[in-house]
């Protein structure tokens, strides 16, 4: 019909990429479903921080169940399906490798089945890694889509093994599969699970009295870091593109988590020697130390390029946790999202009202 919006399913829909994700096509003027879990409390406080929470239908489903993945699909009858879910957390795939299998890995065999037998049209992203790369790199030290495999944890192997098959249901089947293979993409939105995230969080802390000391284990590490909110429109461009392929997304740079941690702290004017402390047991048991990616392909293919440098990320991320400890101070209301701090949410948290 005429005029019929087009329709998006999101799996991962709370989490930092969905949220972005779900607010770029809600912009485009899509008609945006949401994958909930049944068995756990969503955590909406990204999807109400960025004020969207109203516009998305959310659908209850779990990626480890085939029948209601089956009815979620069915009833958002989408043009575009975005795999964004996931067992996210490298190190905890080590603790909970089945599970890790399953959920970055099977859960798209899921999808790709119910999607070929339902209609075969529906557009579907795969969002990869830059993890699949584990330490392998070109010649000049970057990884693009021609870049060997190496995966490093059951997390990257269970990532390879959705990445290939994506290439072989749109080569069996002719179906319009493809991976985002993201390298590390940071926003406000990150979870605290996550080094950066972590990070600028304990720096705002310092800065207001309320920490004396940030502990962290591999300063050495080099990542590729991003904008999250620039990376969600290359998803997007992607499933556009004429035919499904496979594109990197990155910034072409590689810095420290050291230089991250330097340009968090002088962006509040403090010196990070002074706070920071190594402690062995945060490394993992098969640490990648450098991943650089290079986004040529899509560069030429869209003209997409990061227009958030390094040092710009990094100060945003730590004025935003700012912001959030300043408004806490003061008993305003604000949206978090860790769960042993006043912000905790499951919707919008008054923390005067405690």
């Amino acid at each position: 019909m005429m005029g019929e919006k087009r329709k998006a399913l999101i799996t991962g829909v709370t989490g930092q990429d969905g949220a972005y994700l779900a607010q770029f096509l809600l912009e485009k003027d899509y008609e945006v479903y949401g994958i909930v879990r049944r068995i756990s409390t969503p955590n909406f406080w990204r999807l109400q921080y960025l004020g969207i929470i109203n516009k998305i239908t959310f659908i209850s489903a779990d990626l480890a169940d085939m029948s209601s993945l089956t009815e979620a699909i069915h009833e958002s009858n989408p043009d575009e399906i975005y795999n964004l879910a996931a067992q996210s957390f490298v190190g905890s795939s080590f603790d909970q490798p089945i599970h890790s299998a399953d959920i970055n890995g099977i859960a798209l065999l899921r999808i790709l089945e119910i999607v070929r037998k339902f209609n075969p049209k529906i557009k579907v992203y795969q969002a990869s890694t830059s993890e699949l790369y584990g330490d392998s790199c070109d010649i000049d030290g970057k990884q693009n889509e021609l870049t060997a495999f190496k995966p490093n944890s059951p997390y990257a192997l269970a990532k390879l093994f959705a990445f290939e098959l994506a290439r072989i249901y749109r080569e069996s089947y002719n179906m319009f599969v493809s991976n985002g293979i993201l390298f590390n993409h940071e926003s406000p939105l990150r979870g605290l699970e996550f080094v950066t995230r972590k990070i600028t969080n304990e720096v705002a802390k310092i800065k207001l009295g309320l920490s004396q000391e940030l502990v962290l284990g591999n300063l050495d590490s080099h990542r590729d870091w991003g904008y999250a909110k620039e990376y969600v429109e290359l998803m997007w461009n992607i499933l556009q593109n004429d035919t499904p392929e496979d594109f990197v997304i990155a910034t072409n740079q590689t810095h420290s988590v050291k230089e991250f941690v330097e340009e968090a702290f002088k962006a509040v004017g403090l010196d990070w020697k002074l706070y920071v402390r190594v402690n062995q047991q945060y490394r993992r048991p098969y640490e990648v130390t450098y991943l650089k990616g290079d986004y040529s392909k899509a560069k030429e293919k869209f003209g997409w390029e990061p227009k958030t440098d390094f040092k710009e990320l990094v100060k945003l991320m730590v004025e935003a946790d700012l912001k959030r400890w300043q408004m806490h101070l003061n008993g305003e209301t604000f949206a978090w999202d860790a769960p042993n701090h006043p912000g905790h949410i499951k919707y919008l948290y008054r923390a005067k009202d405690k």
